[in-house]
């Protein structure tokens, strides 16, 4: 691999300080008597001058581009110009030729957010890098997943919960991904962890938990049940924005439902039940405290170390995950729950309960 250019200026100014000629320099280092100057004036070197823009067949038509899109502003949401739309105007109104497609695209995508910001309808897009202190934050998501149940393919649901500082996950397969299940991989990841996270936890606006999504801003209704939850366990929620934006801001454990499933999950798992899956990932994410994650300088379980002392200790009294139900028999002796009925078809209920 060859020397960088500063590695290359330190050897010459090594060399010359040692009494090296200049032109034994130029021949050992293949260089010109200019590039010796410049490393004897400088340790550093200069930087590269910019080349200006070279110009484009689209010059004459970004004016355009721009009045479309600001006109745009103001249009129905479904009655906006496409990519497409802009294109075929720009070549049957104003005469453009010799552009492609994908070059009124790039320029579409640079300059939509940007004339959003100008015309003071929606702030900058910036990317922060997230960090995260010790203790004060989680991320929860469900995930799908199949696995072979009992020689058939079943389409199960993968709850993890993540603590963004060390990168700790506890994982959860249920059949469901219904409200109890969301409540039951709580407790689960709960008592795995020995603590609760101390400061937000951030969800997407899963149903088991959002009634409503209020307009654009972050408020939510919340259901009744997932309150009563969170005030049990004392939760304090963020709930991202819908769509990708929001996924982004909870990119964690995004991530990490991916790398269990395509680590721990394929080949498609086969296995005899639910809960023989459960055990065996309660050792695989015991095992995965020891990796480490991207070029982190300790493994997950030294920063969950770091990370545990902070967390709140667990409430003493259990919260019922399960839902009651008041049933009525109907005149063919059974009873409907959601959408499973049961009966023993002899006219009473002593046959058992077998929910499938």
């Amino acid at each position: 691999m060859p020397p960088s250019k500063v590695d290359l200026y330190a050897a010459i100014r090594r060399d010359a300080r040692a009494g090296m000629s200049g032109r034994a320099i130029e021949k050992k280092y293949r260089v010109g008597r200019r590039a010796i100057v410049k490393a004897l004036a400088s340790a550093w070197p200069e930087p590269r001058k910019q080349l200006p823009p070279r110009a484009s067949k689209l010059d004459p038509f970004k004016p355009t581009i721009d009045e479309i899109l600001k006109a745009d502003l103001d249009a129905p949401r479904k009655q906006r110009h496409t990519v497409t739309r802009i294109w075929h105007r720009l070549m049957d109104e104003h005469g453009m030729t010799e552009v492609s497609y994908p070059v009124v695209r790039a320029y579409v995508a640079e300059r939509k957010p940007q004339v959003r910001v100008e015309a003071g309808q929606g702030p900058a897009e910036v990317f922060v890098r997230q960090s995260h202190r010790p203790g004060d934050e989680a991320e929860v998501d469900f995930g799908e997943v199949v696995i072979r149940l009992a020689g058939e393919d079943v389409k199960c649901f993968l709850f993890c919960l993540r603590l963004s500082f060390s990168g700790k996950a506890v994982h959860r397969v249920s059949l469901s991904g219904g409200q109890e299940a969301f409540f039951e991989g709580h407790e689960h990841a709960f008592r795995i962890l020995g603590w609760v996270p101390a400061g937000k936890i951030r969800y997407d606006n899963l149903k088991s938990a959002v009634a409503q999504v209020i307009g654009f801003s972050r408020s939510r209704v919340e259901t009744d049940r997932w309150t009563a939850f969170r005030s049990h366990w004392a939760l304090d929620a963020f709930y991202c924005r819908p769509g990708i934006e929001g996924a982004h801001e909870k990119g964690g454990v995004e991530g990490q439902i991916g790398w269990f499933r395509r680590n721990h999950l394929v080949p498609v798992p086969d296995v005899p039940s639910v809960q023989a899956l459960n055990a065996m990932i309660d050792e695989w994410d015991a095992a995965d405290e020891a990796r480490r994650i991207g070029g982190r300088a300790r493994t997950v379980g030294e920063f969950l170390a770091i990370e545990r002392p902070l967390l709140r200790p667990l409430p003493q009294e259990p919260f019922e995950t399960g839902r009651w139900f008041t049933p009525r028999v109907d005149r063919f002796a059974q009873v409907t729950v959601r959408t499973n009925k049961k009966g023993n078809g002899f006219g009473d209920l002593r046959g058992g309960w077998d929910w499938g």
